[in-house]
């Protein structure tokens, strides 16, 4: 596991597209799975700016959706597809044969699961999953406790993580409370890893996922096994670094 540790968002989300560019030129066709939410934002604004500018190429990349909140339909405000896509997909120029989505809206979403899991087997699995971490150490919607083989599947929500997406949808009665998330064992067997992390508030469980026991209470504990994770964090979320 590498710690690198940035003096602020801006420096963070610097690296960690560099890190991405690298990997995507080695392999033009990777596989990415990619979170949302607002640490990873600024990672995802650097890399439009390099393809805005032909440094990063991502016309033949596979591209993941990591999770997303159950019963959505793409439209909704809410859906974790309409912020992939609004973040990723149309500023990248990704096209739809290049994309592996966890739908939302769908009226079967065991099979769904079933399905996106024989997709990313099929690619030779993740390349490079960049992930962010949840205020209960939760990767994806591996909501805890996720043991390290646990599967592509739905959820339901904590309310630590129902408290910490209020934030993004208006109070916690706009947060639904299934999800649905690659699960544990594919995200565990990507290549190499990318955790981002950023603010005092992560600074506890970011202790306890880089020097804590593994438990699957604390599910990003986990990556202290995997053989590739750089962390990249600012120095409110890491102070003893």
């Amino acid at each position: 596991m590498k710690l690198i540790v940035k003096n602020n968002d801006h420096e963070l989300s610097t690296a960690a597209a560099h890190l991405t560019t690298r990997i995507v030129a080695k392999n033009p066709e990777a596989s990415l799975v990619l979170a949302m939410g607002n640490t990873p934002m600024g990672t995802y604004s650097e890399l439009t700016e390099m393809y805005n500018n032909n440094h990063f190429d991502p016309s033949k990349i596979k591209i993941f959706q990591l999770d997303g909140y159950l019963g959505l339909s793409p439209d909704d405000p809410r859906s974790l597809e309409r912020w992939l896509r609004q973040s990723v997909l149309n500023p990248w120029g990704i096209k739809k044969e290049q994309v592996t989505l966890l739908k939302e809206n769908s009226e079967n979403p065991e099979a769904l699961c079933e399905s996106y899991t024989q997709k990313v087997k099929r690619s030779g699995g993740f390349d490079l999953a960049i992930l962010g971490l949840g205020p209960n150490g939760h990767l994806g919607f591996n909501e805890p406790p996720s043991d390290l083989d646990f599967p592509t599947r739905v959820v339901s929500l904590t309310e630590e993580s129902i408290r910490s997406n209020a934030v993004y949808w208006g109070g916690e009665t706009q947060v639904p409370r299934k999800g649905i998330t690659a699960g544990m064992n594919l995200l565990m067997s990507a290549r190499q890893i990318l955790l981002l992390v950023s603010g005092e508030h992560k600074k506890e469980i970011l202790f306890k996922t880089l020097r804590g026991p593994l438990t699957k209470e604390v599910p990003a504990s986990f990556l202290q096994r995997h053989p590739n994770t750089t962390i990249i964090t600012d120095k409110a979320a890491c102070p003893w670094a």
